[in-house]
């Protein structure tokens, strides 16, 4: 049944270099020390949105602020990280406060900053248009 109070859901729209080998995006993040906007790349296959310790400490955070210890095993490891919640995640044309991410090290020659993850994705029904570069988000 259709209902006249609702309106209809819009979507936003969020393009990216398709003929890019990854879908780099633009995430603004706040902390103690204000907002700054950082070069993340998408990873549907990444359960938590991660972003470097350098990027946090720009943040004003520090592993002090973090809620738990973690690690993650690589092929050659096991590397230390830790999660901390961020007063403000923006990506994708919405932005969610209390966000907890997870602090780990990228390979510097990645030039990214972070992985935008399913912690971030799941609270919106997305669509990736490859061939067009081009996302389209609406809130579930």
């Amino acid at each position: 049944m259709d209902r006249p109070d609702e309106k209809p859901v819009a979507a936003t729209v969020t393009a990216f270099d398709p003929s890019a080998d990854l879908i780099y995006l633009v995430a603004e993040l706040s902390g103690p020390l204000g907002a700054q906007k950082y070069r993340f790349v998408l990873d549907t296959a990444c359960a938590e949105t991660l972003i470097t310790p350098e990027s946090v400490d720009k943040l004003g955070y520090s592993a002090r602020h973090g809620d738990s210890i973690t690690a993650v095993t690589t092929a050659l490891d096991r590397e230390p990280g830790y999660r901390l919640r961020v007063s403000r995640f923006e990506a994708l044309g919405y932005a969610v406060t209390d966000f907890r991410v997870h602090v780990h090290d990228l390979p510097e020659e990645s030039g990214i900053d972070g992985l935008i993850g399913l912690n971030f994705l799941r609270a919106f029904n997305y669509e990736i248009r490859s061939k067009e570069g081009r996302i389209l988000v609406s809130r579930a």
